[in-house]
């Protein structure tokens, strides 16, 4: 067995590799080989370590130092300097916003060191193409424990006293939802994972999927176990094809190794799983349409009760969670129900994977208790708001969801707060706002989103969302009216009331929230038609300040449709009939002269 001194960890998430992470690992063994360290470093690929607005990105160990934004022009420098004579390359080194220090080691990186990996704990970790670096980080001894040891009621009895919820939005207990799927009745049952992961800015299952894959086969191998099914099906959507080639290698991994398929662990217990791969709707994340779509049909949703625990994929009992729930359960096995339940609050238990995007410095996933506030997420984990902006909002659970304000930053994210709060967990996208976000043009954005997205089976939902993006529209363009926030309420309230699937009963929800705590900017577009933040063209108006004006003619020659006039030397002016508020002309003004109203 090969003995290496130096192990190098290459990000290739599907952000990194976006950026370019193959062109720079593959620079790297080039000059590897050149000065003959081929055989001594290890070049390793990983799944996404987190960071995503720093990659390309590397961990060199055992030193542990974390370099970012590398190029293929880096790897020379990397190995003759590093790797070679032990340098440090400060240039390449992370340096955190606000800050002059930089910092050499990845577990002293504020974003790594607050977090308490337990879903995301091979992610960036382990090579997910090779499984023997999963088994040698415990993979596959909790299915070896259950198989061997544990009576199917015990494995559910250990989930149930463990309080892990469902990570896919509703929150539901994990435990009673195997416990609803063993007592059904039947002997063909179905074990699903929900990797249709559509919320904008939300990317958790898809990196666990492409970073460690083996971790869901394992649990929905013990899920299959202890409900009685034989059968499981992991339903990705076709823009993850990344996950898909890593889950379909690592599925002919387990099945080499006898983890899947007859007579698991010398028992008689017999278990596969097949991929599905959905056409990228929305709507499929929900579990009814979800199972449609794997049934071959077309995907709808339809009213509950039956449950799917009770009638789900061919009219069989089924058990269906999605990835990061999944990606819980071999360390509760090996760790014990306690272990988990002791972390998080009294009612949301163990860990929450977040993508946190938008105005934030740190971009990327991050993995915290339960209970963890905002505010350490937003300025401890997340380095704060770019430029120094002040926060403003942040969208929780995705267009399902609602929006929390800097009222709002000493919050636990939780189930229960959220829920107070009109917001959502949902399955984890946290979108950062700074104070030049429209509240009014969000709701918009979401909503527009929703209703594109709407399968169109239920009047409520296919009708009412578009009648209120119509309105929502209209006031982000200048034309609101007296009413139109009444009328947005009143149709909100009707779509949550009566539409048929808990993705239209949801839909409403980013213009409820807004209303609720942004209800002055509705007013004021209407009533105004002013955009407060300057962001809605449709309300926005370039002027030239004549005091600041220098008459350098440089906005004229910028301008391309001729709406700025004036003599040299002399302040300009802009003609508001012809300006088409393209903003050329403040982005080229040199004395900052040009203002956005």
């Amino acid at each position: 067995m090969a003995v290496y001194r130096t192990h190098v960890l290459v990000c290739a998430g599907a952000g990194c590799v976006s950026s370019n992470c193959k062109a720079v690992e593959s620079a790297l063994q080039e000059q590897l080989a050149k000065v003959g360290l081929a055989e001594e470093v290890k070049v390793i690929e990983t799944g996404c370590i987190g960071t995503c607005d720093l990659g390309p990105v590397m961990v060199i160990y055992p030193e542990g130092v974390f370099y970012q934004k590398l190029t293929p022009e880096d790897a020379e420098e990397i190995v003759n300097e590093h790797i070679l004579k032990g340098r440090v390359i400060e240039r390449l080194l992370f340096k955190p916003a606000a800050s002059d220090d930089l910092v050499e080691k990845a577990c002293d990186i504020e974003f790594f060191r607050r977090q308490y990996r337990i879903a995301l704990r091979n992610t960036g970790v382990i090579d997910p193409g090779v499984i023997e670096e999963y088994i040698a980080r415990d993979g596959y001894a909790a299915l070896g424990k259950v198989v061997t040891d544990m009576t199917r009621e015990q494995v559910i009895d250990v989930i149930k006293r463990s309080k892990l919820r469902g990570r896919g939005g509703a929150g539901f207990p994990t435990g009673l939802k195997w416990q609803f799927t063993y007592d059904a009745p039947g002997n063909e049952k179905y074990v699903v994972c929900n990797a249709d992961e559509g919320d904008p800015g939300a990317f958790m299952d898809r990196s666990i999927l492409e970073g460690d894959p083996h971790a869901v086969i394992e649990a929905m191998a013990i899920a299959g176990y202890a409900v009685g099914a034989k059968q499981g099906y992991v339903y990705v959507r076709a823009e993850y094809p990344l996950a898909v080639a890593r889950l379909a290698r690592a599925l002919d991994q387990a099945r080499n190794y006898g983890f899947l398929g007859e007579e698991i662990f010398g028992s008689k217990f017999c278990f596969d799983i097949d991929i599905r791969v959905g056409a990228g709707a929305f709507v499929c994340g929900e579990e009814t349409a979800l199972i449609a779509s794997i049934e071959g049909k077309r995907g709808e949703p339809r009213p509950r009760p039956p449950f799917p625990a009770v009638r789900g994929v061919y009219g069989k009992p089924t058990l269906l969670s999605n990835v990061e729930t999944y990606a819980n359960i071999c360390p509760i096995i090996l760790n014990g129900p306690e272990w988990f339940a002791g972390i998080g609050t009294e009612e949301s238990k163990g860990t929450k994977v977040f993508a946190i995007a938008g105005d934030i410095n740190n971009t990327g996933l991050v993995e915290v208790p339960m209970g963890t506030t905002l505010r350490e997420i937003v300025f401890d984990i997340g380095g704060g708001i770019p430029n120094g902006k002040r926060f403003k909002a942040a969208q929780t659970g995705g267009p399902s969801g609602g929006c929390l304000t800097a009222e709002h930053l000493d919050t636990p994210m939780d189930y229960e707060s959220l829920r107070e709060l009109g917001s959502m967990m949902g399955s984890g996208g946290l979108i950062v706002l700074d104070e030049d976000s429209c509240m009014v043009d969000i709701a918009r954005f979401f909503l527009d989103f929703t209703q594109d997205e709407s399968c169109g089976k239920c009047t409520p939902c296919r009708i009412g969302t578009t009648r209120m993006l119509e309105i929502l529209t209209r006031i982000t363009e200048g034309e609101g009216e007296e009413g139109d926030i009444e009328r947005l309420e009143t149709l909100a309230r009707t779509i949550q009331s009566s539409s048929l699937c808990g993705l239209g009963q949801s839909a409403p929800n980013p213009v409820l929230s807004t209303l609720k705590y942004f209800r002055e900017e509705y007013e004021i577009h209407i009533r105004e038609k002013r955009c407060p933040s300057g962001h809605c063209a449709g309300l926005v108006r370039f002027v030239i300040d004549p005091e600041l004006c220098r008459g350098c003619g440089l906005c004229v020659k910028h301008c391309p449709v001729g709406a700025i006039s004036g003599e040299r030397r002399k302040p300009h002016v802009i003609d508001a009939d012809l300006c088409t508020k393209c903003g050329e002309c403040q982005a080229t003004c040199p004395f900052d002269a040009i203002l956005k109203i």
